[in-house]
């Protein structure tokens, strides 16, 4: 899978399907800017006619929620918007720094929940972001398909194999080789929820640990991992799935990462994913305010194509409802 990739569409000239029930017919709104309103699809945001929407869109943040906010702009870009949507893949914290600090992007994707910092920031320069849970993730901690000795551990073992040195230390039968490290860097939010759940915010022992190796990237962790039996390292759910045959992933204190056992939130390293906006913004650029109704709508019947598990009904109602309150007045 590309990263930081720019979806740069041509028109289309013809129709494309419009998800949409019943009748196709524009909402007509007071000063235009909102034209691409239809019928709602799910009776609670306004329904979508990409054809309609004018205008780019830059978004940037977690690699986690990357592939997810990618597969959306295709669809997106599938069903008849012509411009360009930017899915850059730079980590939650440096998409945040990009939306709080720069203001250069519309849309922050984030796989930990925005810091109070982060908000304080972002007043600072006139934005007041407003959260969107989108689904959720299981982390997943991987080892190569040929390691035939690690199949589960508890939370207790897995924080020792990233501040181990040998295999051999955490269980004896296990054998006497060094540990093969691959984390996300600093930057990303899946660092930070890591270190938050296994280390208790102490990101010291995992960061002073011998044979580690940081990447931003995870397909980078992914080879890393694949290319030897004693590698271990972890990553957002999607990149799993999408690397299965290479890649087995390790049960934590014996719940394996299922949709069964995130939705019992039996699985202990389940988490949010997010996408961020401000009500300016989205009044300002409505085609910003488009995708993230067409992204709230449609997200459930693409998250699981991608990897990763739908948030409950209540939680997307709730961040509909947010979606309604930034452009009150608009439409």
């Amino acid at each position: 899978m590309k990263k930081g990739i720019s979806l740069l569409v041509a028109v289309l000239l013809s129709t494309a399907s419009i998800f949409a029930t019943g009748s196709q017919e524009e909402v007509k709104t007071e000063d235009g800017k909102f034209s691409w309103i239809i019928e709602s699809e799910d009776g609670i945001l306004p329904g979508v006619n990409p054809l309609k929407v004018d205008g780019d869109i830059i978004t940037a943040g977690s690699s986690t929620v990357f592939p997810l906010s990618e597969a959306m702009a295709e669809r997106f870009n599938d069903e008849g918007y012509g411009f360009n949507i930017t899915v850059d893949s730079i980590g939650s914290g440096a998409g945040f720094e990009r939306f709080t600090v720069a203001g250069e992007t519309d849309i922050s994707n984030a796989s930990r929940p925005i810091k109070d910092k982060e908000r304080t920031a972002a007043k600072e320069i006139g934005r007041d972001p407003i959260e969107f849970r989108v689904g959720t993730d299981a982390l997943a901690v991987t080892v190569a398909k040929n390691n035939t000795f690690a199949k589960d551990v508890t939370l207790e073992e897995l924080a020792k194999l990233f501040t181990s040195e040998k295999w051999s230390d955490i269980r004896s039968d296990w054998p006497n080789e060094k540990i093969l490290k691959f984390i996300p860097g600093t930057d990303s939010g899946t660092f930070d929820y890591f270190v938050e759940e296994v280390f208790d915010k102490d990101s010291a022992p995992i960061l002073g640990t011998s044979d580690l190796q940081m990447s931003e990237d995870d397909n980078i962790l992914v080879q890393g991992i694949s290319e030897s039996p004693y590698g271990i390292g972890f990553f957002g759910y999607a990149y799993y799935v999408e690397n299965k045959e290479v890649l087995n992933v390790l049960n934590i204190d014996g719940v394996e990462p299922n949709r069964e056992n995130v939705d019992a939130a039996a699985y202990p390293l389940a988490r949010p994913l997010f996408i961020y906006s401000d009500g300016g913004i989205m009044k300002n650029k409505p085609q910003v305010a488009a995708f993230i109704a067409y992204y709230l709508t449609y997200v459930n019947e693409e998250i699981v194509r991608v990897g990763y598990f739908p948030a409950n009904d209540s939680i997307l109602a709730g961040g509909k409802q947010a979606w309604l309150d930034a452009v009150e007045g608009m439409y």
